[in-house]
C-alpha cells in the first residue's frame, strides 16, 4: 500500500479477513483472546510468535487504525490511545526522565501547558517556552539536559504556523526528539515526518472522526523510538476501545473528501470576514495576510478548517455575537461536520493566566471557528445576521 495514493491507503488498509469472509471489518469487542495450546500462549507472551493477548495491549480494530495512520503519516509504528491528551502524555512520559528538559512552542493547547507545568514538573522535568520560528531564540533555551522539542502547527487557537523543516534540522543537529501535534492539519494536509519529526500526535476526536461521536488519540513514530511509548501505554492503560478503533478507521476512509470541503468552506469564510468592516482582524493560514502564508503553502496541502477572528468591540461584543448565531454550535470541540465556535479566553484556555494568554496571542475578543460541512452561503448569512445584531445596544 505504500505506493498507493492517500485515498486508496485510507480505504484499502484493513485487518486480516476472518473465516467468515466479511467485506467490512467486524468489531472485535473482546477483553482477551484465547490460544490453542499452553505452548502457543507462552510463545505469544514471550513475543516469539505474533498474536493477540489482551485488548489493553492491542486489538484487531485498533491495529487496523494504527496501520492506516502509519501509512498516511509515513511512520513505522504507533499506538492508538483513549484521547488526544493521552497521546501527548505518552510522547513525553515515555521518553523523558527526571532531570530532562523540554523546549515547547509558546502556542500550544492549554491542557498541554498544564500537563507540562503541573505534572511533569513534579517529576523533575523542566521546560522552556520559545517562539519556534526563530532559531536564535531556540538556541538560547538549549541546555545540556534538553532532550525534546514539542510543537503544534497550526496552533490552537491562534493558527500560528511553524517551520517544520527548520525545527527538524535543529533537532537533528542537537540530537533532540522532535514531536509534532498534527491535530489541526490531519495526515491529509501535512506530514511532519517528511520534515524530520520523530513523533506525530493526533487527537482523533477531531477531524479524523469528523462527526463529534467519540474520543481518541494516536501517537506515531519511528519504530526504534516507539517501544518505550507502547510499553508505557500498556502499563498505564491509555488504551483505545475496540469499537472506537473500528469507528475511527471507518472515518479515515472519508477524511480526504471531508477535508477538501471543510477547507474550501473555511477559506470562503475567512475571505468574507477579512473584507467585513466590523472585523478587527482574521487569521487563516491560506489568507495572504497570514504572517506565515508562504510557509503554510509550502508545508500544507490546504489551509485547514479553523478560522480565528475578532470583532471590533472586544469581549462584550464577542459574547453578544456568539449568542446570536443560529447555525454555529457553541462547544469547545472542533473537527465536526457541524460548524462550532468557542471563545478561548473563557473556555479552552481559561486556566492560563492573563500573561500566558497574552504570550500565546489569545485576546479577550478572539473567537475560534471550526468550519463544518454546511453550505457556505448559509454560514455566511448566519455570520452577517449575528454581526448586525451584535451592533445593537
Amino acid at each position: 500500500m505504500k505506493n498507493k495514493k492517500f485515498e486508496t491507503r485510507a480505504i484499502r488498509t484493513q485487518a486480516i479477513q476472518s473465516s467468515y469472509k466479511e467485506h467490512s471489518v467486524p468489531i472485535y469487542e473482546t477483553s482477551s483472546f484465547v490460544f490453542n495450546t499452553a505452548e502457543e500462549a507462552e510463545a505469544v507472551f514471550a513475543e516469539k510468535k505474533s498474536g493477540y493477548l489482551y485488548s489493553r495491549y492491542n486489538n484487531p480494530n485498533t491495529d487496523e487504525l494504527v496501520s492506516k495512520l502509519c501509512l498516511l503519516e509515513n511512520a513505522e509504528s504507533g499506538v492508538a490511545t483513549s484521547s488526544g491528551m493521552a497521546a501527548v502524555f505518552l510522547s513525553m512520559g515515555g521518553i523523558l526522565r527526571a532531570g530532562d528538559h523540554i523546549i515547547l512552542s509558546r502556542h500550544l493547547f492549554a491542557t498541554t501547558h498544564l500537563l507540562v507545568e503541573q505534572v511533569l514538573s513534579k517529576w523533575g522535568i523542566t521546560h522552556s517556552y520559545v517562539k519556534m520560528n526563530n532559531p536564535e531564540k531556540i538556541v538560547t533555551c538549549l541546555l545540556p539536559s534538553t532532550r525534546m522539542i514539542f510543537v503544534e502547527t497550526p496552533s490552537n487557537p491562534g493558527l500560528e504556523i511553524f517551520d517544520l523543516e527548520l525545527i527538524g534540522k535543529f533537532s537533528k543537529q542537537h540530537d533532540l526528539y522532535f514531536v509534532v501535534d498534527n491535530c489541526f492539519a490531519t495526515p491529509y494536509l501535512q506530514n511532519p515526518m517528511k520534515y524530520g519529526a520523530d513523533f506525530v500526535i493526533h487527537s482523533t476526536t477531531k477531524f479524523i472522526d469528523g462527526q463529534g461521536r467519540t474520543i481518541g488519540g494516536a501517537i506515531l513514530g519511528k519504530e526504534k523510538f516507539m517501544n518505550d511509548i507502547i510499553t508505557l501505554s500498556r502499563m498505564v492503560g491509555t488504551t483505545m476501545a475496540p469499537t472506537t478503533g473500528w469507528l475511527l478507521s471507518k472515518s479515515l476512509e472519508t477524511l480526504s473528501i471531508r477535508m477538501e470541503r471543510l477547507c474550501s468552506n473555511a477559506l470562503s469564510m475567512a475571505e468574507y470576514l477579512e473584507n467585513h468592516p466590523d472585523i478587527e482582524w482574521v487569521k487563516y493560514p491560506f489568507l495572504s495576510s497570514h504572517p506565515n502564508y508562504k510557509l503554510a503553502r509550502k508545508q500544507m496541502r490546504l489551509g485547514g478548517a479553523l478560522v480565528t477572528f475578532e470583532l471590533k468591540g472586544g469581549r462584550p461584543r464577542a459574547m453578544k455575537f456568539i449568542n446570536a448565531l443560529k447555525l454555529f454550535s457553541i462547544t469547545p470541540n472542533l473537527g465536526d461536520t457541524r460548524t462550532t465556535i468557542t471563545h478561548p479566553a473563557t473556555t479552552t484556555h481559561s486556566k492560563l493566566s492573563d500573561e500566558e494568554r497574552t504570550e500565546a496571542g489569545i485576546t479577550d475578543g478572539m473567537m475560534r471557528v471550526s468550519v463544518g460541512l454546511e453550505h457556505i452561503d448559509d454560514l455566511i448569512e448566519d455570520l452577517e445576521n449575528a454581526i448586525s445584531y451584535s451592533k445593537k445596544d
